[in-house]
């Protein structure tokens, strides 16, 4: 009998000719974006020059920052729906165990009236901050040129929802504490009136009318977010242990890995932009041009709070500092900008 050839695996034709079997990640993450069909006249089904057709054409398909096929580019950390919810799960049962052995120990009620204001002018009123870049990501979710862009800013947006959601337990948990204290009464003004938050509501703000899905990444992503998380986020982390508070540091780590997450991806979507086409360096400095300054003076807003609220804080300069070398690990990561000597 003739021995039979055994027939050569397939690849999924919507990968073209790869020769590999594509990955469980990119099965359920490629070409899932339904308004980047390949055939179709307009992004979405109805008239070409409707409102919405003409938006996504000016600022996604027209936009700058342009690549051959922004699909070629993956999520370093290959996150599927099924993983993002397991992985996220156990962080939440960390912070939930966290939460009830410091509130059975009391823990609260041990804050001295100068670290209480600084969780109230600080922390509580971070809701409505991560609230702005959830926006932000929510945004870039709808605009962005690529499936695998789309679920990385969707489980961004799904990240500072948790945030969110944190730091309102724990403000009610603080107001429950020290009914007196203004927590779950004060933090609109605060975000509204407390200059030192101005220029962080200015900027962000003004981000959520960054239409050009080039520059929302660009100046969310690349230049806001990694200022101010380093400083609301790790700085603050690092204050409220030196203050005794071993909670919201713990509670501020965990919260971090959600960022660095965010950092990664980031930083590899803008580098394989440059890698692809050189011209899109110079698309990001003019963005990062125009959005650093206004990083710069949101950080040193926060930074004089920082300063000054806590028994124990550290010089503002010093914050605005590390907070500007957070950024820019991110661009030289990308390779948008060279690494400091």
């Amino acid at each position: 009998m003739e021995a039979q050839t055994p027939r050569a695996r397939r690849t999924w034709s919507a990968f073209g000719n790869v020769r590999k079997m594509p990955s469980e990640y990119e099965i359920v993450t490629h070409d899932t974006n339904y308004t980047l069909r390949k055939g179709r006249a307009a992004a979405l089904e109805q008239n070409p020059s409707s409102p919405a057709n003409l938006w996504i054409l000016t600022y996604r398909d027209k936009s700058p920052l342009a690549l051959d096929d922004w699909q070629v580019w993956r999520d370093p950390d290959e996150l599927t729906y099924r993983r993002y919810v397991t992985v996220q799960d156990e962080q939440e049962a960390v912070t939930r165990r966290l939460v009830d052995e410091y509130s059975n120990a009391g823990h609260d009620k041990t804050h001295s009236s100068q670290w209480r204001t600084t969780l109230a002018t600080l922390f509580a009123p971070q809701r409505y901050a991560t609230h702005a870049v959830q926006l932000a990501h929510a945004y870039l979710g709808q605009m962005s040129p690529s499936p695998y862009i789309t679920n990385c800013a969707a489980y961004a947006a799904a990240d500072m929802l948790r945030r969110a959601s944190l730091v309102c337990y724990r403000t009610r948990e603080l107001q429950r504490a020290w009914p007196d204290a203004g927590f779950g009464a004060n933090e609109r003004k605060i975000w509204e009136a407390e200059p030192g938050w101005q220029d962080t509501r200015k900027a962000l703000e003004l981000a959520l009318a960054a239409y050009d899905w080039g520059e929302c990444f660009t100046a969310v992503n690349l230049v806001l977010r990694p200022t101010l998380d380093d400083i609301l986020i790790r700085q603050l982390a690092e204050v409220a242990r030196a203050n005794g508070d071993e909670l919201t540091w713990l509670l501020l780590g965990n919260l971090d890995i959600d960022a660095q997450r965010c950092r990664r991806w980031s930083a590899s979507l803008a580098r394989q932009a440059v890698e692809g086409r050189p011209e899109n360096v110079a698309t990001f400095k003019r963005w990062i041009d125009r959005w650093t300054p206004r990083a710069d003076a949101a950080a040193a807003g926060l930074a004089r709070l920082l300063q000054t609220l806590p028994s124990t804080g550290r010089p503002a300069a010093q914050i605005v500092a590390e907070a500007s070398a957070a950024r820019q690990r991110v661009l030289e990561d990308a390779l948008i900008v060279a690494a400091a000597n």
